[in-house]
């Protein structure tokens, strides 16, 4: 029998809740102490592991500690502290352009995932990782490589696009478990539900996944 929205949507709320259950810690892995570290932090995190993020930023922080110091830098002299994080170069041009647009605008990091995203570097999945973290109003799902995995292995979208998933993923969960499952989904993917063996055995949510695409 088909599954219907109404179906799927109860399913999702509990494949959340338990994953709540097992992974009770879960939230971002990123350290920050400002709307700016947030920020750099999330730019380098592209295709790159948050612990090694971790480990470059506190000597990036120390030499470019303002908005208005990495908006005075050029991307060469960022690259040094974030070689390591790969695509540096890119990164690092990122992280100068959206500081010099912020300064032009006064300075303060924006919360809003609408003013994140028009900043140079800065695409809808880093936005909302952004504003969901610097903003009690702001609500998203943003969806990662792990996110767009899990989601269509527990079949709860069957879309390519990052911003469809999302879509259709809020549809189905009520806005206040946004951010929660996107951690929680995260970190599933991460430690259970790998991209090439999923550790289908030890999956605290396994009666509830149709192992869409899984051998």
């Amino acid at each position: 029998m088909r599954e219907t929205l109404a179906l799927k949507a109860v399913r999702a709320r509990h494949v959340v809740d338990r994953l709540g259950a097992r992974f009770p810690e879960a939230t971002t892995a990123l350290d920050f102490g400002s709307p700016l570290e947030l920020m750099v932090a999330v730019i380098l995190s592209a295709q790159c592991t948050d612990v090694r993020v971790n480990q470059v930023t506190p000597a990036l922080f120390a030499r470019f500690p303002g908005v208005s110091d990495f908006a005075r830098a050029e991307p060469r002299q960022v690259e040094p502290f974030v070689k390591s994080c790969g695509l540096y170069r890119n990164k690092s041009r990122s992280i100068v352009a959206a500081c010099r647009a912020i300064a032009a605008g006064g300075g303060e990091v924006p919360t809003a995932r609408a003013a994140l995203v028009e900043l140079p570097g800065i695409g809808s999945k880093s936005a909302g990782v952004i504003a969901m973290h610097l903003s009690d109003e702001e609500k998203a799902l943003p969806v990662d490589t792990h996110v767009s995995r899990l989601a269509h292995r527990l079949d709860l979208s069957r879309r390519e696009r990052p911003d469809d998933i999302e879509r259709d993923l809020q549809a189905l969960l009520p806005a206040d478990l946004w951010k929660a499952a996107h951690h929680r989904l995260i970190w599933h993917g991460r430690k259970i539900c790998s991209a090439r063996k999923p550790l289908c055995a030890e999956c605290p949510v396994s009666a509830l996944c149709p192992r869409r695409g899984v051998r």
